[in-house]
């Protein structure tokens, strides 16, 4: 079954894969660092510079990367860059996609694995306002619902599906901005958002009636997680065939241990995490990048088995929902559970275990998460 409309970028972008692939030669690579030079990398991002890479901004920063041997540059995304195509095409070592997205793609022959599951938990909402009395998947039905498409739908269609909504038949579909002004403007419905960026956009706008920011009390959440929908989102990907390189292997877990010290600090050093954003030219201000800083902790911290270990009870649940949730044409994000190495836990856990001997800790049990103020515009 071909993928169809909303799920074209995806597949048409992943059809050049096999071309551009080629196959890496062990001998030519060197290990990371064995002639005391730095061994270049780049980390194809999946969006523009935010908080929700600020990380491995901060690996780059604190010189993380550089203790492991490596000296990697940041690939900012962008509408039109499909992450996991870059990777696959040689065109980046590493890669920063949602599990479901990077599935489809490996789906249309994509040479793609997961190492690293950063994100253990999802942080898309469809946001409504508060007197619309939409609170469920179910009051969804008849409503304009805004998405934003490219793949990030997945989970509004998931919980669509479980709630007996046929997205092509019991709701009109609004092909949504990266912004809340549809909603502001009460052009639909519901709109996609992130916990840690369109949402904030919404209590950053100033309500004309009173002259003052929104508050959480003018709207209602669907959160995809108590839904029960919710898929795996930001992971760090690496080339499959690759990994049949011993230089591969080495220099993989080098780069997830400095990544994982990257997380840690950020964890523990948030404001200083939000100034490194800033600094590197976020688009958006430093009261909502500190927002984005606190919610992006919120997906990755705690972590119980260790930052970057793949959960297989998400794991499995992201690839169910992949393969029976049906877009408006009927089409499924999989028609087949992923074959090969889609994931492994193999280089994480090394990490896992180098960092825990430098100090680091891995789960942040004590995390909790601060209060943060937002000013109008995000500034």
């Amino acid at each position: 079954m071909r993928l169809t409309r909303i799920f074209t970028a995806i597949a048409a972008s992943s059809a050049l894969v096999l071309a551009g692939c080629g196959t890496a030669d062990p001998a030519s690579t060197p290990a990371p660092g064995a002639s005391g030079a730095l061994t270049p990398i780049k980390l194809q991002l999946q969006w523009f510079f935010q908080a929700q890479f600020a990380g491995y901004i901060a690996a780059v920063d604190q010189g993380f990367y550089k203790e492991q041997g490596l000296d990697v540059q940041l690939l900012e995304g962008g509408v039109d860059i499909v992450p996991q195509t870059v990777l696959a095409q040689g065109r980046a070592d590493y890669a920063v996609a949602w599990v479901p997205k990077a599935l489809a793609s490996r789906e249309q022959g994509a040479g793609i694995t997961d190492v690293g599951q950063i994100f253990g938990r999802s942080g898309t909402y469809q946001v409504a306002w508060k007197d619309s009395g939409i609170t469920k998947a179910a009051d969804l039905k008849g409503k304009k619902v805004g998405n934003w498409g490219f793949g990030n739908e997945f989970e509004l269609f998931a919980g669509m599906t479980k709630a007996g909504i046929d997205p092509g038949k019991d709701v009109t579909l609004v092909q949504q901005q990266f912004d809340m002004q549809a909603l502001l403007k009460k052009e639909i419905d519901a709109a996609q958002a992130m916990s840690y960026n369109e949402y904030a956009q919404l209590l950053e706008a100033k309500n004309p009636k009173t002259g003052k920011q929104y508050t959480a009390d003018d709207f209602s959440i669907i959160d995809w997680k108590t839904e029960g929908s919710s898929m795996l989102q930001d992971a760090v990907w690496a080339n499959t065939e690759k990994l049949n390189d011993p230089a591969y292997q080495q220099q993989t877990v080098k780069f997830l241990t400095a990544t994982i010290k990257g997380w840690a600090f950020c964890r523990d050093n948030a404001e200083k995490c939000r100034d490194l954003v800033v600094a590197k030219g976020s688009k958006l201000g430093k009261s909502h990048q500190l927002w984005q800083m606190n919610e992006v902790n919120k997906l990755v911290w705690p972590a119980t088995g260790g930052i970057g270990v793949i959960d297989e009870t998400a794991w499995n649940q992201t690839v169910q929902l992949s393969q029976t949730t049906k877009n408006q044409t009927g089409d499924t994000v999989l028609t087949k559970a992923p074959e090969g190495l889609a994931y492994t836990n193999d280089y994480i856990k090394q990490a896992i275990e180098q960092a825990k001997t430098a100090g680091v800790d891995v789960n942040g049990t004590a995390f909790q998460p601060a209060t943060v103020t937002l000013n109008e515009g995000g500034s």
